[in-house]
Formats: structure tokens, sequence, C-alpha cells
């Protein structure tokens, strides 16, 4: 049971942390991309914006991204579990980021509206569930949330430049697809 219970702990954290860091990945990768999309000329595959609407249209979406998880939380906490508010928000934003990989406007709003709700089911949920891996007090719960946002950053940083990169010198669509 001990093993059992060691083996938990141990691939339990690496799960969450590739988990996480793919997620940041997508996030940032994203971010990365939507304003100079948003402003770019439509010649060049963007919609050719003004910095105003751009930065509008990025504000709102960013705003949400920051309140839904209160909802995603407040499910999991009632009726969902951490597990499946997790399971839930991946799939919504693997959906969402499928979605901005087309051409299209309905696509493009369908996947900031699937990206918004993903990361109110995923973001609250996944950083508690580092928390129940280990026993109130342990030493290894600060180890264990440092190797999680160790995941954080790197994904956020491998992000920016992979989708950046495909965004700007592939195609736009290239770059979210990644994402």
């Amino acid at each position: 049971i001990f093993l059992y219970f060691l083996s938990f702990l141990i691939f339990g954290i690496y799960l969450l942390f590739f988990t996480d860091m793919w997620e940041r990945f997508s996030y940032y990768g994203m971010r990365a991309l939507l304003v100079l999309f948003l402003v770019s000329e439509v010649s060049k595959g963007g919609l050719g914006w003004s910095s105003v609407q751009a930065g509008q249209l990025y504000g709102l979406y960013t705003g949400f991204v920051y309140v839904t998880p209160l909802i995603g939380g407040y499910l999991a906490d009632k009726f969902l579990g951490f597990r499946y508010a997790v399971m839930i928000g991946a799939a919504l934003m693997a959906l969402g980021h499928g979605s901005l990989a087309f051409d299209s406007m309905f696509a493009f709003y369908l996947g900031l509206l699937l990206l918004v709700l993903g990361n109110g089911f995923f973001k609250p949920n996944i950083s508690s569930m580092v928390g129940q891996l280990y026993p109130d007090g342990s030493p290894l719960k600060d180890s264990g949330y440092t190797i999680f946002y160790m995941g954080i950053n790197i994904g956020a940083f491998l992000g920016i430049l992979i989708c950046g990169y495909l965004g700007e010198r592939v195609g736009w669509h290239y770059g979210f697809g990644a994402a």
C-alpha cells in the first residue's frame, strides 16, 4: 500500500505538471497571436481590425478568462468534482483551439467562447488537485507546487515561441492550431 501511495504521489504530480504545461502552452500561445492576428492586414491573412477594436476584444476575452473560474470552481465543488471539471475544461479548450484553426469568423468566435468556458472549468480545479496529492502539513506539498509551477512556466515560454513563430511565419491558423 505504501508503494502504491508513493507511486501515486510521484506520477500524480508529473501528470498534473504535463497537463497544466500543455494548457499554459495553448493559452499563452494563443494570446501571443490574438491581437497580432486581429490587427494584421487582410492581405496577410489577418482581420484588419483597428488596434482599439482588437484591444476591446482582447480585454473582453481576458476578462472572461479570469471570471469564469469562479463558476467552474463552484460547479466542481458542488457537483462535478475536480477531476471531471478538469477533463471537461480540457475537452472544451481542445475544441476551442481546433475551431480557431479554421479560417471562418464563426469558427473564430466559437473558438474564443469554448476557450473561455474550458478555462473556467480547468484553471481553478487543476491547482486544487495538486493540493490534494499531499496531506496537510507535508513538506512534499511545497515541492509539489514548485514542480507544478515549473510546468506552467515551461508551457508559457514554449507556447509563445512555437505558436508565435507558426502564426507569423507559416499562417495564423497554424499558430492557433498548434496552440
